[in-house]
């Protein structure tokens, strides 16, 4: 039998249990074809999980990170992969670019490498469904699983929960943090939402070393119409934002709305140094950072915490030469698919 990690795996074959993925060819095979998804070969990667819903198709990487390799409707992917993650091999090191997740706070948290770029296991768990679980970092005491669910309907939609478990002695304050790569080139769009921002400028700009400027003005971003628009690389590439409303829109040049959902909390800590719902890092080259930021879980030993972000890829227009996004469409686009989502 075919191992898919280096540990043995056993095979659960009975349904509402979880599919291992890789086996002997044809119990592959026959799992794969009462599931929607299947372990395929994805440039260097040969564990791949695909998930696929009509034009919709989802593709992760247990082997570098637990990540999300493709986000793609109808052939536009909103995810950024690099040359260096195309072209990777067993045995060296991955850049780990496209659909990162993490978690924090930034600054203070204890390194967790293994988590970040090693290798994770994962299984298909249900229709549309799988599971990637991390191994365990014993020096900062976490553990993490993410389960990927690619829902069909009106819109496809992938939803990734993110869990952390404190296998420690010792209490964790930690925050979920995603760090997904999109290509660059685009304009990011943050709705302020109905709660005021404790920032003079709508947005933190960090400066070198620990400065974060808060009165920051910078004729890349500007606000509009309930909107702020950050339409080019800024001064500095890291931006981090307090908004409440619980989405942000990337508008890419190939008419492609990427959109991430994701819940805040107005009465709860975050525990990142400015207290941030979202950051975004948008630096001159081929790539932005979209990066949704959870409260500040306390959990105590054995205790877990779960933060959810929902992905949808929509058609919209970018706008030509001298235009404006036209955000009352976009707005009118996304708000009713947040409703039924949430």
């Amino acid at each position: 039998m075919r191992l898919f990690t280096s540990k043995v795996c056993l095979l659960f074959f009975v349904a509402g249990l979880s599919h291992t993925l890789l086996a002997d060819e044809p119990l592959k095979k026959a799992l794969t074809e009462r599931a929607t998804g299947r372990v395929v070969p994805f440039h260097g990667y040969s564990k791949a999980i695909e998930l696929s819903v009509g034009k919709a198709r989802a593709v992760l990487c247990p082997e570098v990170g637990g990540r999300v390799l493709e986000f793609s409707v109808a052939g536009k992917d909103a995810m950024f992969l690099d040359e260096q993650d195309k072209n990777w091999q067993l045995g060296k090191p991955s850049s780990s670019s496209a659909g990162r997740f993490d978690y924090g706070p930034e600054l203070t948290v204890i390194p967790h490498p293994k988590i970040w770029s090693g290798e994770w296991t994962g299984a298909i768990t249900a229709n549309h469904t799988a599971k990637l679980t991390s191994p365990k970092e014993e020096a900062a005491g976490v553990q993490l699983t993410r389960e990927f669910t690619l829902d069909g309907g009106e819109v496809t939609v992938l939803h990734c929960q993110q869990t952390i478990h404190n296998i420690a002695k010792e209490v964790r304050e930690v925050c979920h943090w995603g760090r997904s790569f999109s290509p660059g080139g685009g304009i990011c769009l943050i709705p302020l939402g109905d709660r005021p921002s404790k920032f003079p400028s709508k947005y933190a700009m960090y400066e070198e070393g620990a400065i974060i400027n808060v009165r920051n003005t910078d004729d890349k971003i500007r606000e509009r119409d309930g909107f702020l628009e950050i339409l080019s690389p800024p001064r500095k590439p890291k931006l981090g934002f307090d908004s409440s409303a619980g989405w942000l829109g990337y508008l890419m040049p190939n008419d492609t709305l990427f959109v991430k959902v994701f819940k805040t909390y107005p009465d709860r800590v975050y525990n990142e140094a400015a207290g941030l719902t979202l950051s975004v890092w948008y630096p001159t080259g081929p790539r932005i950072e979209l990066e949704p930021i959870g409260p500040r879980e306390r959990l105590q030993p054995g205790e877990s915490a779960s933060f959810t972000e929902s992905w949808m890829v929509l058609p919209f227009s970018f706008p030509k030469d001298g235009a404006q996004v036209d955000l009352a469409k976009l707005n009118d686009l996304v708000k009713p698919r947040l409703e039924r989502m949430r």
